[in-house]
């Protein structure tokens, strides 16, 4: 197995998991969001359901990642094609790890505000979408050097 097909198969795995989170296990992603003593607040419902569109962003992405490396077509076979599907994953796996460091230069939690960044599902998720950013920028500069 390449090193592309290994992070294309960590980006379907971890993609196609957001979805399963945030549009399937809506109850469990309000107890990473909120304090319990906030579980029961009139507006937690309301945010429950809201976090379903994450994955439904989530899901189009493990799939396209999915696709890539189950049927590998035509299209993808061009390093500029490739090279500019890899940036893409990069993006993706950057906007939802660079959103959570203002959350921890705040210290994370602060009341009931924000989550904690430095422990429990927030830190592996922190942790995991840094590292899939730095490998798929990893497969995109390889790709780039090859050339």
């Amino acid at each position: 197995m390449h090193l592309s097909d290994f992070v294309l198969l960590l980006n379907a795995l971890w993609f196609g998991g957001a979805f399963i989170q945030f549009s399937i296990a809506q109850g469990n992603t309000l107890k990473i969001l909120l304090p319990r003593e906030e579980r029961s607040n009139p507006i937690a419902p309301t945010l429950a359901a809201s976090v379903a569109f994450l994955g439904g962003m989530n899901l189009p992405i493990g799939l396209l990642s999915f696709y890539l490396l189950a049927a590998r077509p035509a299209f993808f076979q061009p390093v500029e094609a490739q090279l500019a599907l890899f940036l893409f994953f990069a993006a993706c796996h950057f906007s939802q790890f660079i959103y959570n460091v203002p959350v921890l230069m705040r210290g994370g939690r602060v009341g009931v505000a924000y989550w904690p960044v430095l422990k429990g599902p927030m830190l592996r998720i922190f942790v995991i979408d840094a590292a899939l950013f730095a490998a798929n920028l990893g497969v995109a500069l390889l790709l780039v050097s090859s050339s």
